[in-house]
């Protein structure tokens, strides 16, 4: 839904079960109608939709697109964004690294990414922008060595330029600018902002814009321009929080380079903060958050460096001393605290605070897919959970 004229705020779809494409269709008829109807009752309500690569190949059979576009106009629906990141099954089975795969050194990856991005040129309404978040280019520890990352980021980053000369041209055909938008996140390829910017630097425009000049036949300020319009970044909070980045530093420093923000993911993780009386209590309430589908990093800033720890367990099995922990857990955003343990909600206020004054992107995508993970004192009925973040967020923005 459209927020105070510059913005489309959302939730992400990737909180409902969606292997195959009625699994997807069948969530999204049980809550969207009755989020819409408590959060925009009287305008359209925008989508921020998860499509598996088995939804995405199956919503292009059997009259699937022109039904759901047909249910989307009933019932005032739209959508403006996409989640193309996790390429498999996202609920109800182990899911860990696999998050990344295939990657983007694979052409499972791009076919995945094109045909999701014809979808949603074919979805998109006139006049607002396009997107799709993706992985951060792969898993770090599927690549040991030196050659192995150069390989795997050159490669990605191939992939990579075909997608933009892709969406070049559904630009060129249908008018509807579409982007490409690059999810950092802890342990994958890319973390922060510094390797983003290296990522740009090193690979994406120098391989971009000479494949871009010699399969288009542009100057190579044309090509530089193309990707830097397709090919943009995902902003998700939780991930820059756990980076232990401020969202100003990181926002001016993507400015200065000219790197474009497609999507602001709005989510907050888990802050550990040390007790002085000791920590028992925070050990015991954090082994709640301990389960077994997702990957759940903790990063901790120790003399200016950001370390990483791999999975939530080694840090509950270690129970070393600490100051601050950050655990790759999505809470509820409309939370503070929980219990014995924080929030990083701080980061999403801050951002609130300058794209307010900034406008860096116009897509807004709540997402807390963790829900049927959580504690069990954080359960709620979903569609309730779900509007109670989309009001907190329009309440304090």
């Amino acid at each position: 839904m459209r927020i105070d004229n510059n913005f489309q705020l959302t939730y992400c779809t990737n909180i409902h079960p969606g292997f195959d494409w009625k699994t997807t269709f069948d969530s999204l008829k049980e809550h969207v109608p009755q989020i819409r109807g408590k959060v925009s009752p009287d305008k359209p309500f925008g989508l921020g939709l998860r499509l598996s690569n088995k939804a995405s190949e199956e919503l292009d059979m059997d009259g699937n697109l022109e039904e759901f576009k047909q249910w989307m106009a009933e019932n005032q629906v739209y959508v403006f964004t996409m989640n193309g990141f996790p390429y498999g099954n996202f609920h109800n089975e182990r899911v860990k690294d696999d998050v990344h795969a295939p990657d983007w050194t694979t052409p499972e990856r791009l076919t995945y990414t094109k045909r999701m991005f014809d979808q949603l040129a074919a979805l998109l309404p006139d006049g607002i922008s396009g997107g799709i978040s993706t992985s951060p280019v792969s898993y770090k520890y599927w690549h040991a060595t030196e050659d192995a990352v150069k390989s795997a980021f050159e490669t990605g980053a191939k992939n990579m330029i075909e997608v933009a000369m892709h969406l070049n041209e559904i630009e060129r055909q249908t008018g509807k600018y579409l982007h490409l938008d690059i999810e950092p996140e802890p342990d994958g390829m890319l973390e922060n902002s510094d390797e983003v910017l290296g990522f740009f630097a090193d690979y994406l425009l120098p391989i971009g814009t000479s494949v871009i000049v010699e399969k288009l036949g542009v100057d190579v300020e044309t090509a530089e321009k193309m990707i830097r319009r397709h090919l943009t970044v995902c902003y998700d909070i939780c991930h820059f929080s756990l980076a232990f980045e401020e969202p100003t530093d990181t926002f001016e420093k993507f400015a200065e380079a000219g790197i474009v923000i497609g999507k602001i993911q709005v989510s907050a993780a888990l802050k550990i903060l040390s007790n002085p009386s000791g920590n028992d209590e925070i050990w015991k309430a954090l082994t709640l958050f301990d389960e077994p589908t997702y990957l759940h990093q903790v990063t901790e800033k120790i003399g200016g460096k950001v370390v990483t720890y791999n999975d939530l367990p080694i840090v509950l099995k270690d129970k070393k001393e600490f100051q601050e922990l950050r655990a790759h857990f999505h809470v509820p955003i409309f939370l503070e605290r929980f219990g014995a343990l924080d929030s990083t909600q701080d980061h999403i206020l801050k951002v609130m605070e300058y794209v307010k004054k900034h406008p860096v992107s116009e897509h807004l995508e709540i997402e807390t897919y963790t829900w049927d993970v959580l504690p069990a004192a954080l359960k709620k009925d979903l569609s309730e959970s779900i509007i109670r973040e989309i009001d907190w967020f329009v309440e304090k923005f």
